[in-house]
């Protein structure tokens, strides 16, 4: 869960800087005398659009142990922290991949995530709250999890599709911008306040559509870690993990506004679902116990 909400976060600053920059700095020539050049502007937001994206991945390392506070493992000082650097170190390279930072983070949910630019330059975090729920099982296969994350690729897959739908985001919402100001407001010289009012609505409008598509991968993803999971920690660890994580979430169901950003999906059905960026814990489960 984190590492998406950190991703999309990040991802949703370095947009709203570089589109303010373009801005201030008269940057748009695709628009310049309110014209409107469909293939430059195509060309200008793919470079904002994927621009955005690679740069929120390369800070991602970066921003993560800031925005969570997390305390990287140089030397481990407890049995707790050795055993946490070995765990990873044994997974990552049974995963094939370099062995990533290893953080611990201040919370009380019970909660992990991985993120990095590549394979070979990741971390790993998990919260406090997990290390005191869970027994050293289901941390493995949380750990496995998120190794498997990591050698899935998903960052830079996750990457990948947000710059994709970043581009359309800006090329659309300036479409449409031009649209309703020439067509509507009849303006006929540059672009009058309607343009930027509709730029601005149409950016937010499109933006929650597209956040559906980066949700549906997310869903997807959750899917081939916990099958990595299984590979790397056992089958019967990973699906009691995701019974603890069920548990641990029942008793104190997380508000709705945040159900769909908890580690553990929560159940959803219709528009709900669509924002979700974990998968039902039922659901889960049952693929891995189907898979046994």
């Amino acid at each position: 869960m984190k590492r998406i909400v950190l991703f999309l976060a990040t991802n949703l600053a370095i947009l709203i800087v570089l589109s303010a920059v373009v801005r201030l700095l008269g940057l748009e020539p695709v628009l310049a005398d309110g014209g409107l050049n469909l293939g430059s502007l195509l060309v200008f937001a793919a470079i904002m659009g994927m621009g955005g994206a690679f740069i929120s991945l390369a800070m991602s390392k970066w921003s993560a142990k800031r925005m969570v506070g997390a305390h990287v493992i140089e030397q481990p000082s407890s049995e707790v922290e050795r055993w946490l650097v070995e765990t990873v170190r044994r997974q990552a390279g049974a995963a094939g991949i370099g062995m990533p930072e290893v953080a611990i983070y201040e919370a009380p949910e019970v909660n992990a995530f991985a993120t990095g630019m590549s394979r070979n330059n990741a971390l790993v975090a998990v919260s406090t709250g997990l290390l005191r729920a869970m027994d050293r099982n289901e941390a493995e296969a949380v750990l496995a999890h998120e190794v498997s994350h990591v050698a899935n690729g998903d960052m830079v897959t996750l990457a990948l599709i947000q710059g994709v739908v970043n581009t359309f985001v800006i090329f659309l919402s300036r479409v449409i911008g031009h649209v309703v100001d020439r067509v509507v407001f009849k303006t006929e010289r540059g672009h009058g306040p309607a343009y930027f009012v509709t730029l601005i609505a149409a950016e937010l409008m499109l933006g929650i559509l597209a956040s559906i598509i980066v949700f549906w991968f997310s869903r997807q993803r959750e899917f081939r870690a916990d099958a990595g999971a299984a590979s790397l920690a056992g089958r019967g660890k990973m699906i009691a993990a995701l019974e603890r994580l069920r548990a641990a979430h029942e008793p104190a169901p997380l508000p709705d506004k945040m159900a769909a950003f908890g580690i553990s999906g929560g159940a959803a059905a219709g528009l709900k679902r669509l924002f979700m960026t974990h998968p039902p814990l039922e659901e889960r489960i049952a693929v891995l116990q189907r898979a046994a």
